[in-house]
């Protein structure tokens, strides 16, 4: 068989949209509504959804912008073009930071969820690590490989995601999502703030556009990306109040796999969808925790050329697992999710941002 070409080996637009979503679609969405009604104490989340998706596309597309102003170079390279060298590794090694913080909730995440609705009698410790030996089975191997996985994988998602509404829609009653438009400005600004963080992952446009066959395309990508998990995230807010109601759904854990467990299949003959649902979830967070680790030791390779990506992987994974067991109950989990998202803020969105403004200012453009 004949040897790739350099093309087939890298990403379309469409590929990119893909990834984009299916990093964005992750733990967030099993928790994001609870936080959105306690903030708006109503169906006007909506609102919020919205607003705060307009402005994470905002956000993305001028990340799109900056990586494609330098395409065919990595996060470290054209840091280093624009404000140092030494700027470049502080901020590389910043960003290398967020993304293990990242790959730890993510993977906690999956431990605290599959004890509570699958693994009842196996400690989150063993969950959490064998969930971990997954994904670094997954990083060890192609890059490419590993971001078109997300094209089988999405869909697969989505699917199902469409049987669960579709089941839960005969239980919506309309008294549980009045009255309309009651929420003020204030309460709808701090549901964007709530489902806002929930948005985290479209920022891996700065790190994979290199692998783009057009780095060009990277804001049609971000549309695309971003569209799918608003698209999601609206729709679910509105059956989740509609099937349980504010009130309700601020006191759910996870409001989107309680909803999973009120489908009722014609018949009778099926029943523990919300397991079979959560299984099939497990594949969304896969997808974001091998990203995210594989960004890691894309941007320490950057750096520390010598150095082999297995031993990146080897080196990296205690430590994510023993930052991922430092939450002791729910509320440290949270917490902790909080400090990890906020501090991506500053890193991936802001000072990727004043770094686009300093590279236009000073005239620093990259070559194909």
């Amino acid at each position: 068989m004949s040897a790739q070409t350099l093309p087939d080996k890298m990403l379309t637009k469409n590929h990119m949209g893909i990834n984009i979503a299916a990093v964005t679609i992750g733990v967030g969405i099993l928790t994001f509504p609870r936080g959105l009604a306690k903030a708006t104490s109503g169906f006007d989340g909506w609102i919020s959804v919205v607003i705060s998706g307009l402005i994470a596309f905002l956000i993305g597309w001028l990340l799109a912008k900056l990586a494609a102003r330098f395409p065919r170079q990595t996060f470290f390279e054209y840091t280093s073009m624009i404000a140092s060298k030494p700027v470049g590794y502080v901020l590389t090694l910043l960003v290398c930071l967020y993304t293990m913080l990242f790959v730890s909730f993510e993977i906690r995440a999956i431990g605290n969820i599959a004890k509570q609705y699958l693994f009842y009698n196996t400690p989150v410790e063993m969950i959490t690590l064998s969930f971990l030996l997954i994904v670094q089975y997954a990083v060890a191997g192609s890059r490419i490989s590993m971001l078109r996985l997300n094209l089988l994988f999405l869909p697969v998602v989505l699917v199902v995601m469409f049987f669960v509404l579709l089941f839960t829609s005969q239980l919506i009653e309309v008294e549980n999502v009045r009255p309309f438009f009651s929420s003020d400005w204030r309460s709808l600004l701090d549901g964007s703030q709530a489902v806002g963080l929930s948005y985290s992952g479209f920022e891996i446009i700065l790190f994979y556009t290199m692998l783009m066959k057009r780095p060009k395309d990277g804001t049609k990508a971000m549309a695309l990306g971003l569209f799918i998990p608003v698209a999601l995230y609206l729709t679910i807010y509105i059956f989740v109040i509609g099937v349980f109601s504010a009130e309700v759904a601020k006191n759910l854990t996870y409001p989107t796999i309680d909803l999973a467990k009120e489908v009722e299949i014609p018949g009778g003959f099926f029943g523990g969808v919300e397991s079979i649902f959560f299984a099939i979830w497990i594949m969304t967070i896969f997808d974001t925790c091998m990203m995210w680790l594989d960004i890691t030791i894309l941007n320490l390779a950057s750096m520390f050329r010598n150095v082999k990506k297995m031993v990146w992987i080897l080196l990296l994974s205690p430590i994510i697992y023993f930052v991922a067991m430092l939450p002791q109950n729910l509320v440290d989990f949270f917490t902790f999710a909080d400090y990890v998202t906020y501090f991506g803020m500053i890193i991936v969105y802001l000072c990727p941002i004043l770094l686009l403004l300093l590279a236009i200012i000073r005239g620093v453009r990259g070559h194909e």
